[in-house]
């Protein structure tokens, strides 16, 4: 049977359907938290900004009451990073992704355990006992490590107790308006749930595939961080469509997934920092191009917030306030008094008339979502 190759085009309007970036949907934001299998949060706020541009009425309190309800977590998931699942993500995925941690154990540059000779079960059961009490902060929670381990590194324990124990980040922290440290517990404790006994990635791939297909093995493993996942396709692959991209690499898929035309409308949208959209991918091509990409990814590891026109990464954008950066849902970008609040948008290069009209109309609502008080929208 010959297999249909797909244009990177085709793709991307494939990936805009299925980020929820062709409409704004009408759907709760732990069903949208649920079918991205998560959203990238390194820092607190971007997730609001991701559901913002992808749901119909939209609140801040609505995910922030998912925060403080327990029905949604931020913890360490794929690639190692900080995501905002929910909670039944948070014990299902978690034990998926574990030799991402495993392997980072002893192994990570700055605060891996090295030749250390501590006991690591000792270690987690410490630690658990530790934040059963209280979360605590990285640097209290290695404080206290250190008593019961006096010579080993404190951040270095803090490091391996993470990689080995799912440990979430407690409100206040990343809630809409307000700020708060970054303490933890474990996942268990928070939620009074088990972690999942599945390891297997294959539940796990067919929802990336939903979220962010059709897709190559690696690009499953860029996603995940997980290496080695040619056994579990082969495993899926007879319940799989099979394509090809235009260099020949197979593409696998789930059966009947949105594939819309090349020709489908795609609306402009502002994307927050960290968007998954971005670094989902082994080859981005079908979202940004490779000179974009190198303008948006810098080397503190911070990826900028950008917007799309026509379906693709044009340029990016900051909030401001008196000529200083802000972030979207902390204190300084709510508050009420002061200079206006000011959306810079910085085109990666020149834009029609009609894009930069759409832009403005989106930018105003964007503004209008963070404060309800004084803004404005500026191009560079």
């Amino acid at each position: 049977m010959e297999i249909t190759t797909l244009s990177t085009r085709r793709l991307n309007r494939a990936l805009l359907e299925r980020q929820l970036l062709t409409r704004r949907h009408a759907i709760s934001a732990e069903a949208a938290i649920t079918h991205l299998v998560g959203m990238q949060a390194q820092a607190p706020h971007p997730p609001y900004i991701g559901l913002w541009t992808r749901l119909a009425d939209f609140a801040p309190t609505e995910l922030a009451d998912l925060l403080t309800d327990r029905r949604a977590v931020r913890l360490g998931l794929m690639r190692g990073t900080v995501h905002l699942v929910t909670a039944a993500d948070c014990l299902a995925l978690r034990p998926v992704v574990q030799p991402i941690y495993d392997a980072d154990l002893y192994r990570n540059a700055l605060h891996g355990l090295g030749d250390s000779k501590v006991d690591v079960a000792e270690l987690i059961a410490t630690g658990r006992e530790l934040m059963a009490e209280r979360p605590l902060t990285a640097k209290a929670l290695g404080l206290a490590l250190a008593e019961r381990f006096p010579d080993e590194d404190p951040r270095a324990l803090a490091h391996a107790l993470r990689s080995q124990a799912p440990l979430v980040q407690v409100p206040p922290r990343a809630l809409w308006g307000r700020s708060g440290q970054s303490a933890c517990t474990t996942a268990e404790h928070w939620l009074d749930r088990p972690l999942a006994a599945e390891t297997a990635p294959d539940a796990m791939l067919l929802r990336y595939l939903a979220a962010f297909g059709p897709a190559t093995i690696a690009d499953m493993q860029a996603w995940s961080g997980l290496s080695r996942l040619r056994e579990a396709v082969d495993r899926l692959r007879p319940s799989l469509a099979v394509y090809r991209d235009e260099a020949g690499r197979e593409l696998y898929d789930i059966p009947d997934a949105p594939l819309p035309p090349e020709d489908a409308p795609a609306p402009v949208r502002f994307l927050p920092e960290f968007d998954n959209i971005l670094l989902s991918h082994a080859d981005r091509a079908r979202i940004i191009s490779e000179e974009n990409r190198k303008r948006l990814f810098t080397v503190n590891g911070i990826i900028r917030a950008t917007f799309l026109v026509d379906g693709l990464v044009a340029g990016m954008w900051r909030l401001t306030r008196a000529g200083k950066p802000v972030s979207a849902g902390s204190s300084a970008a709510v508050r009420r008094s002061g200079p206006p609040l000011v959306l810079d948008v910085q085109p990666f290069r020149p834009i029609t008339e009609e894009a930069k009209a759409a832009l403005t109309t989106e930018a105003a609502r964007l503004l209008a979502f963070t404060t309800p008080h004084d803004h404005e929208v500026r191009f560079a």
